[in-house]
């Protein structure tokens, strides 16, 4: 399989450079910085074939590093991570699949829109294209895939402090793959199907907190 950045290189500058562009133009006083890590559970989704393989419901551990940059106290974006693991349910045929993505996505803080919200949470979405790397592990290593997502999620966040909250984070990426896949006859398991993931973490303001609350 060729690699990401012979395949995808284009596409990984474009969502970089993207950022930095908009990041570099927000107004200087509207500057308000955020470093998220998650740890959680996940599922992988295929297509439904049956093949002999199927991962279990819940599969650990889920995890997502990002940095987040708010232009108002409404709109922003992020530049985020995320690695999962998963492996086989019983009586599937054994397999374990490390799956993950890069992911440059708009952050809409709906808070303000939900009056009904008590006073130390908040509720933020988050939607953006990126890119998804699965490799299964033991015998089927060479069964790889690198193809574009669409992230769409939904995080619950409450305040700790003035800089620090804890939030909870669904999200589902969606494959933009197309569906053919390696002959499991033949060359075993493979995968690049979607992914659910549900992951608990911490939000840490790090410069310009102007819409700290």
């Amino acid at each position: 399989m060729t690699s990401v950045f012979a395949k995808y290189r284009v596409t990984v500058f474009i969502m970089i450079f993207s950022l930095v562009y908009a990041l570099g133009n927000a107004q200087e006083r509207t500057e308000k910085w955020r470093a998220q890590f998650t740890l959680g559970i996940n599922n992988p989704i295929d297509d439904g074939e049956n093949d002999g393989y199927y991962t279990k419901y819940v599969n650990f551990p889920s995890v997502n590093l990002g940095i987040q940059h708010m232009f108002s106290d409404k709109l922003g974006a992020k530049l985020d991570y995320g690695f999962n693991r998963s492996e086989n349910d019983k009586g599937s045929k054994p397999f374990k699949l490390n799956y993950s993505r890069v992911n440059l996505q708009l952050v809409y803080d709906a808070t303000r829109d939900l009056r009904f919200l008590p006073q130390d949470f908040k509720v933020v979405t988050h939607f953006g294209p990126g890119i998804s790397f699965t490799q299964p592990l033991g015998n089927d290593t060479e069964n790889k895939y690198t193809f574009l997502n669409a992230l769409v999620g939904l995080e619950i966040h409450y305040k700790l402090s003035r800089a620090l909250s804890l939030f909870t984070d669904v999200s589902f990426a969606y494959s933009l793959s197309s569906k053919d896949k390696y002959n499991s006859d033949i060359d075993g398991f493979s995968f690049n199907g979607n992914l659910l993931y549900a992951s608990v973490g911490i939000s840490v303001a790090l410069s310009g907190c102007n819409y700290c609350k």
